[in-house]
């Protein structure tokens, strides 16, 4: 079921969405009150027209013999899940080549990965990238492995970020310090490989690291 809020009226749109998120912050229903209070009705013979509109398109359930008796399908509540872009891929070992900035355009991708809204936990922004070698393996980031990020253009030290080395036109996954003398440390998790070093004016920090999901097999 798709709820097709472009039939409603913006007043029931209100009424629908307040109610989504009094279930979601309660994990009860609000009462007729409740709505008229929250979506700024002029009274509860008005909040009832609208709940009885709502009601016959299927998109809330009504009890009324039972307080607090509305309630949305599941299929109609906020949804558990969504869809992320997987805009490419990034190396977890020394950079590699990609064609060039326009990689990173989010919205130039259709692949995506399905994800539970817990993983991201109300961040915004986010994307997803496969993963090619094995310099994060320390930190449990393996080859082909999809990291989840979210699009930002600073981050702090020791945090894991996908950097962008504008004159190499490479991208790599490494944690991320700023160091004393000014340049810039992307630092692999594999005690087995050099840290890159670079000037400030030739990274461009991408993303930053909020998930890993694990390549099975």
């Amino acid at each position: 079921m798709i709820l097709k809020t472009k039939e409603l009226s913006d007043k029931q749109r209100r009424i629908v969405e307040f109610i989504r998120g009094f279930w979601s912050e309660n994990n009860f229903p609000p009462s007729v009150r409740d709505i008229v209070a929250g979506c700024g009705l002029s009274s509860t013979s008005v909040a009832d027209y609208n709940l009885k509109i709502l009601e016959k398109k299927g998109i809330i359930r009504r009890h009324k013999e039972v307080s607090r008796g509305i309630e949305l399908p599941p299929l109609s509540r906020q949804p558990n899940s969504l869809n992320v872009p997987v805009i490419g891929l990034i190396a977890a070992g020394q950079p590699i080549p990609v064609p060039d900035n326009d990689t990173w355009d989010i919205s130039a991708n259709a692949e995506t990965i399905e994800v539970t809204r817990d993983i991201i936990r109300g961040s915004e922004g986010i994307y997803a990238l496969k993963v090619k070698g094995n310099s994060m393996i320390e930190d449990l980031i393996n080859d082909g492995d999809i990291v989840l990020l979210q699009s930002v253009n600073v981050v702090e030290n020791g945090e894991t970020a996908a950097v962008w080395l504008k004159s190499e036109k490479e991208a790599t996954l490494k944690k991320f310090y700023l160091e004393a003398s000014g340049k810039i440390r992307l630092q692999p998790a594999n005690s087995q490989m050099q840290a890159i070093y670079a000037s400030p004016d030739n990274v461009e920090v991408q993303g930053r690291v909020i998930a890993v999901i694990r390549r099975m097999g």
